[in-house]
């Protein structure tokens, strides 16, 4: 199974598990709430997507890795103190509040959040003095005498025994206790979710030449070599900030990262190719609608890696438009809804100080959302009386315009072609550009995309004729 379908699996089980009866209880109480179990490969998005859950249910995430923790940490320090049985008084020992629930416990006062995530990575490679505890706590939700709250769902993760050697078998009574999801690395999935995050363009057209650079863990003489897509994200940020600084980025950086020495060197060589196209391609005339002919005329004569690169170092530009144009259209819608309420506006101003303070601990705040918080916040707090709406209508405008020179180039220039697929392609998969081109409009994209509909729905026709034809 790929992550995107894990996704679709966890809040599906949680949306069961939030399930109240009339009376307002949990009709599968905590006990009975089978705790979900991710094992696959390190690095495929385990983690992350756990946040994205929490961001989209409104519900909080406390993450804890097992490898970290003691069984003292994890079940609390014993302490002795006396009970009365039949009369006679008796010392015995008990157990502080594990630190992992009391954080639930904290983090459910501090931000009022009473419904959340608490995710346990690595379980599976618990020390040997803890994995009693990890294993009752798997199947009662009890580390010592304290149970996870209600309304708090239990999801765990781990790694197969052939990329961790610390990985324990669990019993077949433990196994019995879990809902078990396989998850497997897969690149179409993962560029998805690195298209709306803002994956650094190098990376994203090189993973589409040489998708299996994408993920591969392999045993050597020297030990191991790999690269994940965790590594890829992390690389990503790095890019981005040593361009941003003026620092040339080299295959000693990227080795730090793509830890997999031809993979390193083979996306090093490219992505200081990517930096020539960067410069040679004067991405902005072609974005404004002022290419130069000999620009044109390099890209029609191009070899198809060449325009591939092209096509991301456009794409990236046009999705930072379009979201600058999303994001402004957000604040304002937000700006509009509290100036229309009437309340004041030191209110709201503390309203949203907490909403961020407290999103940024339960971890359900997404980054795109964090940033309208604060964008509404300035504004607020420094010119709420700003002509906000010519500002946007302004963004809103260059998008579109923006959008439609990079279709009547890539016409001009690549005419009906695979990078004409490509193009409609990706714009389609990145729900930014998707939910932009639906609310404003697009009419090369659409036709572009009815045409393409139509060649793909006859294919499958003519695959459909072919098998009937095809003798028994």
């Amino acid at each position: 199974m790929n992550i995107k379908d894990a996704k679709i699996q966890i809040k599906n089980a949680m949306r069961a598990y939030f399930t109240k009866d009339e009376f307002g209880g949990y009709i599968i109480p905590v006990e009975r709430q089978r705790p979900v179990f991710l094992i696959g490969p390190p690095g495929i998005g385990k983690t992350a997507v756990m946040a994205q859950i929490a961001q989209e249910l409104g519900v909080g995430l406390l993450s804890y890795s097992m490898t970290h923790h003691t069984r003292q940490s994890a079940l609390g320090l014993p302490f002795i103190t006396s009970k009365i049985y039949d009369g006679a008084e008796y010392r015995i020992s008990e157990y502080t509040m594990s630190e992992i629930i009391a954080s639930v416990y904290e983090l459910m006062e501090t931000t009022g959040v009473k419904e959340g995530i608490l995710f346990l990575d690595e379980i599976n490679c618990v020390s040997e003095t803890l994995a009693p505890a990890m294993l009752q706590f798997l199947q009662y939700k009890v580390f010592g005498r304290h149970r996870v709250p209600d309304g708090w769902i239990v999801v765990t993760a781990g790694n197969p025994p052939e990329y961790n050697k610390s990985v324990r078998e669990f019993d077949i009574v433990t196994w019995d206790r879990l809902k078990r999801i396989d998850v497997e690395p897969d690149f179409e999935v993962w560029k998805e979710y690195a298209y709306d995050k803002g994956v650094h363009p190098s990376i994203m057209t090189y993973l589409e030449a040489k998708k299996s650079d994408f993920y591969d863990v392999e045993s050597t003489v020297g030990g191991k070599r790999f690269v994940t897509a965790r590594g890829w994200v992390d690389l990503s940020d790095m890019l981005y900030l040593y361009e941003r600084n003026g620092i040339s980025a080299d295959e000693t950086l990227i080795a730090q990262y793509l830890q997999h020495s031809v993979i390193a060197k083979s996306f090093a060589v490219y992505y200081d190719l990517f930096g020539k196209y960067r410069s040679d391609y004067q991405v902005d005339k072609i974005l404004c609608g002022q290419a130069p002919q000999e620009i044109k005329n390099r890209a029609a004569a191009a070899k198809f890696d060449e325009r591939l690169s092209l096509l991301g170092l456009l794409l990236d530009s046009v999705g930072e438009e379009i979201r600058a144009a999303a994001e402004s259209e957000r604040t304002l819608a937000e700006v509009k809804k509290i100036k229309n309420s009437g309340a004041e506006l030191s209110l709201e101003i503390a309203r949203i100080n907490a909403e961020i303070e407290s999103g940024r601990k339960a971890l359900n705040l997404s980054s795109d959302e964090l940033r309208v918080k604060r964008k509404t916040l300035a504004i607020l707090e420094n010119s709420p009386d700003a002509d906000l709406e010519s500002e946007t209508d302004a963004k809103v405008k260059s998008a579109s315009a923006t959008l439609d020179n990079l279709f009547k180039f890539c016409e001009e220039v690549f005419g009906d072609s695979q990078e004409m697929v490509i193009l409609v392609t990706e714009l389609t998969v990145t729900k930014r550009a998707a939910r932009f081109i639906a609310a404003h409009g697009c009419d090369a994209y659409f036709r572009h995309n009815k045409s393409l509909l139509f060649h793909e729905r006859g294919k499958q026709l003519l695959n459909e004729i072919e098998k009937l034809e095809q003798p028994d």
